[in-house]
């Protein structure tokens, strides 16, 4: 399938609109009451700490809903706005936040059903409205609700959009994708499906197996079935390692984590200069920048916090969110006590605390906040409202304050 040609064409179409609605102004004031915090923007404005009682609170520098986001979330306040009587779908969640999720189900949005990892859109017809969230969709799914008569609303994040042109541009030069991503998540399943040969590597350590084999196949020794079996479901249909490793072009699901793309995009760099040499070397590996602004600028600000004197950290956002689960994979790097929760709710009376450790299910624990002066330091995935963040704080406050009630404005936080 021509993807790019594809494209072009959906863009055209009177039935497809990726520039909202013009009604922005309309839909600020739902927003602006679900979403923004007097309180969090206080803080921005004196120096991202609260001092209450023996309770200080210190938030990293940039934290919580990116612009892609923004955006993504007034379009989709739009479209029921503009489509007031229609039936509204969304191919998945619009943004990995179960608070706004859960808001736009109050607005009789739907959701795709998924069995299995496989999306049902046997209930979608003619005429219905179908919003793409902002980590986008698969071609097939947009050809799909194109050719069933849908009217698409495209929320994806020009951010993501740029990666896909990336590995429209491999596939172009008969170059693979190599893929810095979670091969199951939304946004990756999307790029690949935009790329021609392909493999997702998660990590430095899935990239050096391929460097390795890279190298090893030159002289003939590389274990072809051992390196299959290993990326069996991270790799396009008929790849084959000793043809589709020579030409090499390396994209990111965007919101992994930074420094690691960049690593992994020197490992490979350094892997086909080793096998081919400098003369040679631009015609096997192309490499473009193709991470987050907003991204990285939440990972600097995690770095620079957990530099300061913390006794916990706190890291608000939804546990299928990959950029925030990156920001609790700092805090951890960093040997401090943190907790990953995705709603204020798993702060609950009796100074107890259910969250998520990475990679193992859900845990209560019980104490969670020491006795004493305590420093909590607070940051927020990209799909975090400020919203949940100032709830999330009076919760705080309101455990470590020394009678039952004290809390910012007399708010009781576990109502």
């Amino acid at each position: 399938m021509d993807t790019r040609a594809f494209k072009r064409s959906l863009h055209h179409s009177d039935r497809y609109n990726r520039r909202g609605f013009g009604l922005g102004e309309e839909v600020a004031g739902n927003l602006q009451t679900a979403y923004q915090s007097d309180l969090v923007a206080s803080l921005r404005e004196n120096g991202y700490e609260l001092r209450e009682g023996r309770l200080t609170v210190r938030l990293a520098e940039a934290f919580g809903f990116c612009w892609g986001v923004e955006r993504a979330v007034a379009m989709a306040y739009e479209t029921r706005r503009h489509y007031p009587s229609e039936r509204i779908w969304i191919t998945n969640e619009i943004i990995h936040n179960p608070s706004v999720n859960d808001h736009l189900r109050e607005m009789d949005v739907q959701f795709i059903a998924v069995d299995e990892g496989v999306k049902d859109f046997s209930e979608v017809g003619t005429g219905d409205v179908v919003i793409l969230p902002a980590f986008g969709a698969t071609v097939q799914e947009m050809q799909l609700l194109n050719e069933l008569g849908c009217h698409i609303v495209d929320t994806t994040c020009p951010w993501v959009s740029k990666v896909w042109n990336s590995v429209e541009k491999h596939k172009k030069h008969s170059f693979t994708s190599i893929i810095h991503g979670k091969v199951k998540h939304e946004e990756t399943l999307a790029t690949s499906s935009f790329a021609g040969t392909y493999l997702v590597v998660l990590d430095l350590k899935e990239a050096r197996l391929v460097c390795d084999y890279i190298l090893a196949s030159a002289h003939g020794n590389g274990d072809r079935e051992a390196f299959m079996d290993h990326f069996a479901k991270a790799s396009s249909p008929g790849f084959d390692p000793d043809r589709d490793l020579l030409r090499l072009g390396v994209a990111n699901q965007t919101t992994m984590l930074k420094r690691e793309t960049e690593e992994i995009g020197r490992l490979f760099e350094r892997t086909m200069l080793q096998r081919f040499g400098p003369d040679l070397l631009d015609k096997h590996f192309l490499a473009f920048n193709t991470i987050c602004d907003a991204t990285q600028e939440r990972q600097d600000a995690m770095f620079a916090l957990v530099e300061e004197p913390l006794d916990l950290m706190v890291v608000i956002g939804g546990y299928n969110s990959s950029n925030t689960t990156h920001l609790q994979e700092i805090a951890v790097s960093r040997g401090i006590r943190s907790y990953h929760i995705d709603t204020p709710e798993r702060i609950g009376p009796g100074n107890r605390i259910e969250h998520k450790p990475l990679e193992a299910d859900l845990q209560v624990v019980g104490p969670f906040l020491p006795d004493g002066p305590i420093r909590v330091g607070i940051t927020s995935g990209a799909s975090t409202p400020d919203r949940v963040v100032e709830d999330v704080i009076r919760r705080l406050i309101h455990l470590c304050a020394p009678t039952d009630g004290a809390t910012v404005a007399g708010a009781d936080p576990f109502p």
